[in-house]
């Protein structure tokens, strides 16, 4: 695994949109159906917004309805790490990137049973495509 990442608060600003650093340095979620990652055979890695850092494979990625990126597991172990998360009401399983601490999204266990039976919902804004990685 690579080293941890660590920056200031208004590096993170600087480099991050303001969407992109409401979702992945505040814990935020962005609104349903309004990214710009579909499915596809395509193939390739998502990254870490913030780091870089290689986090899901296209081919583990699946249109699950819900409106954000799906995957059924992370690109290989210790590239995210979970956390229980307790907010709005709700008892969850936080992702965030191993290597900079960016939230990602959330995990449940409703995915394919043909696969992991997990369903990474991950937010796109917190994603970078790399094409035939």
């Amino acid at each position: 695994m690579a080293r941890r990442v660590e920056k200031t608060d208004q590096q993170w600003r600087e480099q991050l949109t303001a969407e992109q650093y409401r979702v992945t340095r505040e814990k935020g979620t962005e609104r349903p159906f309004t990214g710009n990652y579909r499915v596809t055979d395509e193939h390739g890695i998502y990254h870490c917004i913030c780091c870089d850092a290689p986090l899901f494979e296209n081919e583990h990625k699946f249109d699950a309805g819900c409106g954000w990126p799906s995957f059924d597991r992370p690109f290989g172990k210790g590239r995210v790490e979970e956390h229980q998360d307790d907010s709005h009401g709700m008892r969850r399983t936080e992702v965030v990137c191993s290597s900079c601490g960016a939230h990602l999204g959330h995990v449940f266990p409703d995915g394919p049973p043909q696969t992991t039976g997990q369903r990474y919902c991950i937010n796109d804004v917190a994603l970078n495509f790399h094409r035939g990685e």
